[in-house]
């Protein structure tokens, strides 16, 4: 079943995503890039946070819009790791050595570090080809989002055959699949039948649909009606 992640940009917006009943709760900096990060201070201060609720979602955070540059990559996600969330997300960009990055995360991926590749429906004509060296470093999954959010939502990147086709193969390496980019509500009962393992929002959840301002309690309410609710167990 699909689960509902939330993209959040401060320990406000985290309790409210909670409250609200967000399945994973995702923190991210919506103005600094398509994956910008939080300091490593404030990843800390979540994680306390969310410990201490009696039932708390599991919390993954991004790494920031980082060149491929293996040492640089393997350095960021080993210190945001450290921070104690369930997942570190990882963008993965056709620039740079994208591949040499994923087989460098391999030995953090054996020391218990859950990575997510992010892979970006608008910049990988393909992104299904980077999927067996994802699987083979060990990653926890992979999902397909959009870098240039100005530049219309996933649906206008890739078909839902494309989507399924990527979806198909990350399950079939046993991957955690996710689906995100500029998600509208209207998108919802198109994407659901695909079976992601989550769907990711941002700018659904904000007022006015603006990505950069604060998540609005009723659209949040109304991503949540739309997604069924299911406790994530994998």
């Amino acid at each position: 079943m699909t689960r509902l992640l939330a993209s959040v940009a401060s320990l406000e917006e985290l309790t409210l995503a909670a409250r609200g009943g967000a399945d994973i709760l995702d923190l991210k900096d919506p103005k600094t890039g398509a994956l910008g990060a939080w300091p490593l201070d404030g990843i800390v201060r979540a994680v306390d946070t969310a410990r201490q609720w009696l039932i708390r979602a599991p919390l993954s955070a991004t790494v920031g819009d980082l060149p491929m540059v293996p040492a640089a990559v393997t350095r960021r996600v080993a210190e945001t790791s450290a921070c104690g969330v369930e997942y570190v997300k990882i963008g993965l960009f056709p620039s740079g050595d994208p591949v040499g990055c994923v087989a460098a995360l391999a030995p953090e991926a054996r020391r218990g570090t859950r990575i997510v590749a992010v892979l970006f429906a608008d910049l990988w004509t393909d992104p299904g080809t980077l999927l067996p060296d994802i699987a083979k470093a060990g990653f926890a999954g992979a999902m397909l989002d959009t870098a240039g959010k100005a530049s219309g939502g996933l649906l206008r990147h890739k078909t839902k055959d494309e989507l399924a086709r990527f979806l198909a193969q990350a399950r079939g390496y046993g991957l955690l699949t996710g689906l995100a980019g500029s998600l509208r509500l209207d998108d919802i009962p198109a994407l659901l039948p695909l079976a992601p393992d989550y769907l990711g929002f941002r700018t659904a959840l904000c007022a006015g649909a603006d990505r950069g301002s604060a998540l609005d309690p009723a659209a949040l309410a109304a991503v949540r009606d739309a997604v069924p609710e299911q406790p994530l167990t994998g």
